[in-house]
């Protein structure tokens, strides 16, 4: 019998929710589990060093290290000598896409998305521009919202280093479909670097699935801190060589953390991995930590398309409102317009009834600027996260209702 996901019971695990706020804002960032809270103030009340295995208090950070890279491998199926930790999803693309460059030659080719966040795109144009290289825009379909995979078989040639895209669109929420598209870019001999800092809270994730030679992902996105990680084979790692300082470690994946990392955050990490592990009661189980991760994102998905569908549906039912083109199988997240208003005064107007919606193009540029949008506002985006309750989708209908 499938283990039923009981909202209430997560909800427990996020002491934020006290304040009263209901939280659409989880795209730009999830409230912090309290697994995660309590592993980072853990670490900060403790006699940690830095990294040495010369006494105790050194020692707890190489496993503090050691214990977060084995989390995220877990959470997206990589291993963990493949997880490199950086300050973000955007610092982390940048670091890739400058050391990949270095190889790249006038004639060589990158494929980027207008369906991207910008981070899965101007490193890439920045990277290209400085060695001479060519960019290929593959389009969305501005009526659906889809990213097209064939328009692919045209866009990848054998000059083709490199296929950036994202695994869910953080606007509308649109999965394009990353392994038919990874499958054409390695035919061609390309990598692949996917943008999962959307779709990782939301889905069950395995990078050896989507084809991805570089998945990027933000923790602060799945209940977690301000970290990211950029996950890869170690073996792919070991060919590039990142600028970096001469003492500091030449080792996969050390030589590519610039400085000394986090170790409060790093254990946050772990708390956060291990709290969505946890979403589901399993009760007594010999099952791994990944098998649990799996269930528990498979029935994170099964709960927020539900609510998604009554969002999607109530919003198309109020006189006004126009919603930007998606399909309903999608990351649950939307982006929508109320009648004339600007959406910086909608935001601020269901602010004041504590709902919490983000307006702007969200960093999605090229995509609201496609769409004509960016010049008057973008639009307003609501995004459900696995804490949201039917009561909170009904208050934020209420809300938009009486605002519109």
């Amino acid at each position: 019998m499938p283990v039923r996901f009981d909202v209430n019971r997560v909800r427990e695990c996020y002491p934020a929710l006290a304040e009263g706020y209901v939280h659409f804002d989880s795209a730009a960032g999830s409230l912090v589990a309290v697994e995660s809270a309590r592993a980072i103030a853990g670490v900060t009340g403790s006699a940690v060093g830095n990294k040495t295995t010369a006494f105790e208090p050194g020692r707890r950070a190489l496993e503090i290290t050691a214990a977060a890279r084995s989390a995220v491998a877990d959470l997206v199926g990589g291993v963990p000598d493949g997880v490199v930790f950086g300050q973000s999803a955007t610092a982390l693309t940048y670091l890739v896409s400058r050391t990949l460059a270095a190889d790249w030659a006038p004639g060589d080719e990158v494929v980027v998305s207008r369906l991207d966040h910008d981070a899965n795109v101007r490193p890439w144009l920045q990277a290209a521009a400085r060695a001479g290289a060519t960019v290929r825009w593959a389009e969305f379909d501005p009526a659906t919202g889809e990213l097209p995979v064939d328009q692919y078989e045209k866009l990848v040639t054998d000059r083709t280093r490199v296929v950036a895209v994202t695994a869910a669109s953080n606007a509308i929420g649109t999965r394009p479909d990353v392994a038919a598209i990874a499958a054409i870019a390695h035919a061609a001999g390309a990598l692949v670097y996917v943008d999962g800092v959307h779709a990782t809270p939301h889905l069950p994730t395995d990078v050896g699935e989507l084809g991805a030679d570089f998945y990027v992902t933000s923790a602060y996105k799945w209940s977690g801190p301000h970290i990211a990680a950029c996950v890869a084979d170690p073996a792919l790692w070991e060919r590039l060589r990142p600028e970096k300082l001469n003492p500091a470690p030449d080792t996969v994946p050390e030589r590519f953390e610039h400085g000394t990392l986090s170790f409060e955050l790093l254990a946050g990490v772990t708390g956060a991995v291990d709290h969505l592990a946890g979403l589901l009661d399993h009760g007594p189980s010999r099952a791994s930590r990944r098998e649990r991760i799996l269930a528990s994102m498979a029935a994170v998905h099964a709960y927020e398309q539900g609510l998604l569908e009554r969002l999607v549906t109530g919003l198309e039912g109020i006189d006004g409102v126009t919603m930007c083109p998606a399909s309903r199988d999608r990351c649950p997240t939307v982006s929508f317009r109320v009648a004339d208003q600007h959406p910086a005064q909608t935001s601020r107007l269901l602010a004041e009834r504590r709902i919490c919606v983000y307006d702007g193009d969200n960093y999605a540029f090229e995509y609201f600027d496609r769409m004509g949008l960016r010049d008057s506002g973008s639009a307003v985006r609501a995004s459900i996260y696995h804490y949201t309750t039917e009561e909170d989708v009904q208050r934020l209908l209420d809300g938009v209702h009486a605002i519109r």
